[in-house]
C-alpha cells in the first residue's frame, strides 16, 4: 500500500473535472492538484511557454512526493507530455481530445472537437486527426475556458460565446461533440442544447483515470486500503481561489 499523494495540475480549475472522476474510481487515494491560477491560460500561449508551465507544476508537485502525476489539461499534454516521461521515472498521465472514442461511435454525422488553438495546432493532436479524423471538425475556442474560470457555467455570457463559435457547424448531422479541453466539461449544460439531444458530448476524463489506476496497479503503487484526501494549491495564492476549487469539485459530485 503507497500512500503517497497522486499529483494533479492543470493551467487553473478545468483539471478539477478529471480529479473528480479519480475520486469515483480511486476513492483510497491521497490526491494534491495545483492549479497554475497565476499563469492561465494556457491555451493561448506559444508552446515553449507552456512546457517551462508544466515543468514548473512537476517540479512543485514532486517536491510533495507525488507518486504519479497527472497532467489534467489538453494543453499542457500536448506540449510537455512526452518529455516528461523520458525525464521521469513514475506514472506521467495526460489528457488528450477523446476523438477516438467519438469515431468509434455509430451513425453518420460530423465530429465537433472542441479545443484550445494551441491544442489543436499541435502535433499530438495532428497525429490523433490522422487516425480517427476522417470525420472530425477542429474548433477552436478563444475564450472559453476563461468562462469557467470566471463562474460563467451556463449564463447569458457563455451562450452567447458559445453561439458564436458553434454556429458555423449547426447546419449539417452531428455525430458527437468532443470537449477537448478539462475546463469544457463544466460547460456542458450550457452547450448541450445547442444540438439534438442524441447527440453525446464526450471527454477524455473517464479513460485518463483508468489509465491511472492500470498504472498504478502495474507498479503497485495502489492505496487501496486507504481513506483518502485532497490538497488544493495555487500558483496565485489566493484564498477565494482555494474555495472556488472546492466549489467545482463539488459540481463533479
Amino acid at each position: 500500500m503507497d500512500q503517497r499523494p497522486i499529483g494533479f495540475l492543470d493551467s487553473g480549475l478545468g483539471g478539477i473535472s478529471v480529479l473528480g472522476e479519480a475520486l469515483r474510481q480511486l476513492p483510497e487515494e491521497n490526491y494534491v492538484y495545483f492549479g497554475d491560477t497565476a499563469n492561465a491560460p494556457y491555451g493561448d500561449k506559444d508552446p515553449e511557454t507552456v512546457c517551462q508551465l508544466t515543468h514548473q507544476a512537476v517540479d512543485k508537485l514532486m517536491a510533495l512526493d507525488c507518486k504519479a502525476i497527472v497532467i489534467a489539461c489538453n494543453t499542457a499534454t500536448s506540449c510537455a507530455g512526452g518529455q516528461l516521461r523520458q525525464e521521469l521515472h513514475l506514472p506521467i498521465i495526460g489528457l488528450e481530445p477523446a476523438l477516438k472514442p467519438a469515431s468509434l461511435l455509430p451513425g453518420d454525422g460530423k465530429i465537433l472537437v472542441l479545443a484550445t488553438s494551441v491544442t489543436l495546432a499541435l502535433p499530438k493532436f495532428q497525429a490523433l486527426m490522422a487516425l480517427y479524423g476522417k470525420d472530425a471538425l477542429p474548433v477552436p475556442c478563444p475564450g472559453l475556458m476563461e468562462c469557467v474560470e470566471q463562474g460563467h457555467l451556463d449564463d447569458d455570457h457563455v451562450r452567447g460565446l458559445l453561439k458564436t463559435i458553434l454556429s458555423p457547424w449547426l447546419d449539417q448531422p452531428i455525430k458527437a461533440v468532443v470537449l477537448g479541453c478539462t475546463h469544457y466539461p463544466f460547460l456542458r449544460k450550457a452547450i448541450a442544447p445547442f444540438f439534438p439531444a442524441d447527440v453525446p458530448l464526450i471527454d477524455g476524463n473517464a479513460g485518463a483515470i483508468r489509465q491511472l489506476k492500470r498504472r498504478l496497479t502495474e507498479e503497485n503503487l495502489l492505496n487501496s486500503a486507504g481513506s483518502g484526501s485532497i490538497t488544493f494549491l495555487s500558483s496565485s495564492e489566493d484564498e477565494s481561489t482555494l474555495r472556488r476549487m472546492q466549489k467545482m469539485l463539488a459540481l463533479c459530485q
